[in-house]
């Protein structure tokens, strides 16, 4: 029975010490395995020391390729307060080089920590101080890589493209919106240390940076700095308080041109005020649109058959009662009677009036939701504005007639811009969007491409071919006539609308804006401008902003490569403006004929036949009347 026990005995303990045994081996077979890397890591740090090295940013350029946001290498100072042999002796002299506080110096150089920065006085060292630094040789001082944005245009584009902090972390515009992708993976040189902090002869090891990804946007450079230099003229010329220009291609929603006034340079944004630097105006500003809004009461009633612009009329007597409020037309006397097509052509007010009232309350307000109004856009921007609309159960018959001029509503820019469009491209709600492609940094090869986005069909084409005929008329015939340029097909809409100020409408100050598209036939580029409180001078959108309107198409024509067209509506010209003529045909003519069919002109020719070969200007464009024709004989 003893003998039982104790064998017994042995054999619990025998089993007790093989699953402690197993317990063991289990446990350093998941430390060695599963656990080797946490472990490694960690007994490396306790040795091992990094000096970071900055990544650059992904760079920004436009669709063709134009830099628009890139990197500068600088250099910044590093501390490694164990490794400093005389603490006093190195703050007293990077203290002198870097005009700081000796005392703050000291407290960086005794921290009690592995590495420490300098900042700010330490950051984005220049040359000169850069070198007086490493020619002292000092121990635990480091001059280490870092990466500095630079904005080789200026204050071009400087409120879409934003700008970035110290620490290269966007803060505002593209810069902040694409921060993820733009950001790169930082750096560094390894190198190891005793207990004491002090370097161990030992090779370093290198670890590259990685650049963030380059961004390529739907902006065109060249047509961004044609707009840009239109808003300098007109804030000089105006002494206007803000300026905002838009151009947008309506068939994508890519946007070739953002800018406002006033803007800053974003390699200096700390001179600017928070108020500028932080409003993009084209995307944040609302305020009543006046008569450009007209563009949607007119598609509209297109769209529903409430009207049709060559049969029927409306007699504007100078005003309009409604609902016991008289509405004026801005034209003393009114218009009398007009055809529909005349009531756009006029910007007549009783006439667009009587057309919202025609449509209801909920049918217009539909429409204008339908066309993205109310709403953000979705463009890829930070601190985009929605707007406001009247709510359409509290709307009463004046809400309704106001909102079919564009009063009592509220907008912003790319809100117009987006609808206008839609109303000229065949009907199609595109998002807009600034960028169009991510690019891998060192190849350029396209990672990611962003496609158009069309939201949904809100008039039929047939109606969209009728609104682009009737603002095209405005431009030859009505209130747009200061957008016409000859030979090409401009449609738009000119705007005037009060300023409100403590909820009271100012008695002086205006919006004054200008909204159009070319080709008129199939638009390749919609261009906004509007200028807010313009100075000496006649407060009409079609004398302030269509003019720059007419400008920035110019440049248009020649960016992206816009043909001329001999079906141009011809315009009514005032006694103000300077004439154009239809070139006659000459080619084939004699020499005697040709000088007859063109009395007027100066001629020049060269040969010495009898024939005319050749002629410039070309036959059938308009010309200036007194202009200069250039013959070519056989």
């Amino acid at each position: 029975m003893f003998y039982n026990n104790i064998h017994t005995r042995i054999r619990y303990c025998f089993l007790i010490c093989l699953i402690c045994l197993t317990i063991t081996i289990a446990k350093v077979f998941y430390i060695q395995v599963f656990q080797y890397n946490k472990l490694n890591t960690l007994a490396e740090s306790l040795w091992s020391r990094k000096l970071p090295i900055s990544a650059d940013r992904g760079e920004i350029i436009d669709r063709n390729g134009n830099v628009l946001a890139t990197n500068i290498t600088t250099t910044s100072l590093v501390i490694i307060p164990s490794q400093v042999v005389n603490a006093e002796d190195t703050a007293k002299k990077l203290s002198e080089i870097l005009n700081s506080d000796y005392k703050d110096m000291l407290a960086h150089v005794t921290k009690r920590t592995s590495i420490e920065r300098v900042h700010p006085e330490g950051r984005r060292l220049d040359y000169e101080t850069a070198e007086k630094i490493d020619a002292l040789k000092l121990d635990g001082v480091y001059l280490v890589k870092e990466s500095k944005r630079y904005y080789p245009h200026g204050d071009l584009l400087s409120h879409v493209l934003g700008y970035v902090g110290i620490d290269n972390q966007g803060l505002s515009g593209l810069e902040l919106y694409y921060n993820e992708y733009l950001t790169g993976s930082d750096g560094s040189i390894k190198y190891f240390s005793d207990g004491k902090g002090h370097k161990l002869e030992l090779a370093e090891i290198y670890e590259a940076p990685t650049s963030g990804i380059t961004l390529q946007l739907t902006i065109d450079l060249d047509l961004q700095e044609a707009v840009e230099n239109e808003l300098d003229n007109a804030m000089q010329k105006y002494d206007a308080d803000s300026a905002i220009a838009l151009a947008m291609n309506p068939k994508t929603g890519e946007v070739l041109a953002m800018a406002s006034r006033p803007d800053f340079d974003p390699n200096n944004y700390q001179n600017a005020s928070t108020e500028v630097i932080n409003r993009n105006l084209p995307i944040w500003m609302t305020f009543e649109p006046g008569s450009t809004f007209k563009i949607m009461t007119l598609a509209s009633a297109l769209e529903e058959k409430k009207i049709n612009l060559f049969e029927g009329s409306f007699t504007d007597g100078g005003s309009i009662n409604v609902d016991g409020a008289t509405i004026h037309c801005w034209k003393h006397g009114g218009h009398g009677t007009q055809s529909y097509l005349e009531v756009v052509e006029n910007s007549c007010n009783p006439g667009f009036v009587s057309i919202g009232l025609d449509l209801g309350t909920e049918t217009l307000m539909n429409y204008i939701r339908t066309f993205g109004f109310g709403s953000k856009t979705g463009i890829d921007l930070n601190g985009e504005g929605t707007g406001i609309l009247f709510k359409t159960e509290k709307m009463g018959l004046v809400e309704t007639a106001t909102t079919a001029f564009g009063q009592g509503v509220s907008v912003t820019p790319i809100q117009q811009v987006r609808a206008v469009s839609a109303a000229v491209n065949g009907g199609y709600l595109y998002t807009p969007f600034m960028v169009k492609n991510f690019l891998e940094r060192e190849t350029n090869s396209i990672i990611k491409r962003i496609e158009p986005n069309m939201e949904k069909q809100v008039i039929s084409e047939e109606t969209s071919k009728l609104v682009r005929f009737a603002l095209e008329n405005v431009v030859a015939k009505g209130s747009g006539h200061n957008a016409y340029i000859e030979n090409y097909r401009i449609g738009g809409k000119t705007g005037t609308a009060q300023t409100v100020e403590n909820g009271v409408y100012s008695a002086s100050k205006y919006i004054l804006s200008f909204i159009g598209f070319m080709p008129a036939d199939d638009p390749e580029v919609v261009v906004y401008v509007a200028i807010q409180n313009a100075k000496n001078v006649v407060q009409y959108g079609g004398t302030v902003s269509a003019p720059i309107a007419k400008n920035i198409f110019r440049s248009a024509i020649d960016i992206l490569d816009i043909a001329p067209s001999k079906e141009t509506i011809p315009k009514e010209y005032t006694w103000l403006d300077t004439k154009y003529v239809l070139m006659p045909n000459v080619e084939g003519l004699s020499l005697e004929d040709a000088k007859a069919a063109l009395k007027g002109f100066k001629v020049e020719y060269s040969g010495d036949g009898q024939t005319v070969v050749y002629q410039s200007p070309n036959k059938e464009m308009y010309v200036k009347e007194g202009g200069t024709v250039v013959l070519m004989l056989n």
